[in-house]
């Protein structure tokens, strides 16, 4: 009699993004309730191994206070405020939320059904001028797992569509909470490399001169705004309102993401900065990086990497090694960690696996990785650093929102799991579609079945 439950189970397992159940997105009264759900206005973890995440050792015995969903300190012998709700967190880890560094987490429930992928806008007349933040699913079964992991924030953007310019991204919180968005219009992405010379025409000559003539148009339309007047496309093939998304862009006051991984395009892109001075150019991918790290931590670029590139799985990665990070760390580029085109839509969980395996990587002869660290503040602090969001989230600086993740052990090995997690001071809901249906079928009765199995 248990057939049909059995076969649901892995129908819906296979598609786990199905919308046949929600509690775990939206609250309901069935959902286990936890505790501290509601915190009190001044919290205070105690005992715990204390990461601050700017790139500092981790500290015993420490003590983390967050009052009205900031923190208000942490570190060792903290003081206490005497009305705090007090914590134990002896024999835990307490760090800062992960920040996914590149993904399109929220953006797609299933690949394959178009009507619920929003993450390319192929047949648009727009590009520069799409704002991804509207299309973003508080309720993606993608958001409820990466929370569970210990994902806190994440930046999502666009993927490309005719045009080498994919629109303007999000930094976004992972919260059971409908106000997912922390920063819209974060940043401008483009495709230079491969991707962008198809969409330019078929060579990168092309995808270059699209890439300055639009900078140029948008630098033209800045200056005649700011007279008053309205502007042109300035031989651009962009549509107007992809011209005014690029003027923030062009004065340096939005950062541009550009794909880029072989290292000839890699300096192509770094001479954008002499073109354009103020530009806040972020380099994302950056497979053959370590190749002209010198040249990129000389132009004082940040780059948003790729862990795990160490087979060429094209033509322009031909040189991929898992070593690129730690050597473009070692030549003094600022570099965080992200996963372009690595089941970036539905696997931000695994953004801390890939710091852990930078650490492995440090204690490999002839390999070079990063230090403890170093890998966690290349999933948090740097990350928020690249985009300008240092002072507000990434870290638990006094000041910085309350994201706080209570680990069983060592967030970098990969047996740990979350057993807290608080965003802005909010502790979240670690229940996710996964859990529910394992609760579900674990022991399969008729009165935990759907509607379709009863009698």
């Amino acid at each position: 009699m248990l057939a049909r439950p059995l076969a649901a189970l892995f129908v819906l397992g296979m598609m786990s993004s199905c919308a046949s159940s929600r509690s775990w997105a939206t609250g309901s009264p069935s959902s286990p309730s936890m505790p501290g759900t509601q915190p009190a206005r001044v919290v205070a973890i105690m005992g715990g191994t204390v990461v601050i995440g700017d790139g500092s050792k981790p500290i015993e015995n420490g003590t983390v206070v967050l009052r009205d969903g900031r923190i208000l300190a942490a570190g060792e012998r903290v003081q206490v405020p005497a009305d705090a709700q007090r914590i134990d967190a002896t024999g835990k880890w307490v760090t800062p939320g992960i920040f996914a560094g590149f993904t399109r987490v929220g953006l797609v429930e299933l690949d394959l059904v178009e009507s619920t992928n929003d993450t390319a806008a192929e047949s648009s007349a727009y590009s520069a001028a799409i704002d991804i933040a509207p299309a973003v699913d508080w309720r993606a079964s993608a958001i409820g797992v990466s929370r569970r992991s210990g994902v806190t924030r994440a930046l999502v953007a666009p993927r490309s569509g005719k045009s080498l310019f994919a629109g303007q991204g999000a930094v976004i919180d992972l919260a059971d909470d409908p106000q997912v968005i922390t920063r819209p219009r974060a940043f401008q992405f483009v495709e230079l490399g491969e991707l962008g010379a198809s969409r330019a025409g078929g060579s990168r000559a092309a995808a270059h001169l699209e890439l300055r003539l639009a900078l140029q148009a948008a630098q033209s339309a800045g200056s005649e705004q700011h007279a008053g007047n309205s502007h042109a496309t300035g031989g651009s093939r962009l549509q107007r309102a992809d011209i005014a998304a690029l003027v923030p862009v062009a004065s340096g006051e939005m950062p541009l993401l550009a794909h880029v991984e072989r290292a000839s395009d890699i300096l192509a892109a770094l001479e954008l900065k002499r073109e354009f001075p103020g530009l806040a150019l972020v380099l994302v991918g950056a497979g053959e990086g370590w190749m002209v790290a010198d040249r990129i931590a000389a132009a004082g670029v940040p780059v948003i990497a790729s862990a795990l590139n160490n087979l060429p799985s094209r033509f322009e990665m031909q040189a991929a090694t898992q070593s690129n990070i730690g050597m473009l760390h070692a030549a003094g580029v600022v570099v965080a960690v992200g996963m372009i085109d690595d089941f970036d839509s539905r696997q931000a969980r695994v953004t801390r696996q890939y710091a852990g395996n930078l650490v492995a990587l440090s204690r490999l002869p002839g390999a070079v990785g990063l230090q403890w660290d170093q890998a966690f503040a290349a999933i948090t602090s740097r990350v928020a650093e690249i985009m300008g969001l240092g002072a507000e989230i990434g870290s638990l600086r006094p000041g910085r929102r309350a994201d706080v993740v209570i680990w069983d052990t060592d967030p970098l090995e990969l047996a740990s799991m979350p057993e807290r997690v608080l965003i802005d001071g909010q502790e979240q809901p670690l229940r996710t579609r996964q859990t529910e249906l394992r609760d579900r079928y674990l022991s399969p009765a008729p009165s935990g079945l759907p509607k379709a199995y009863e009698p």
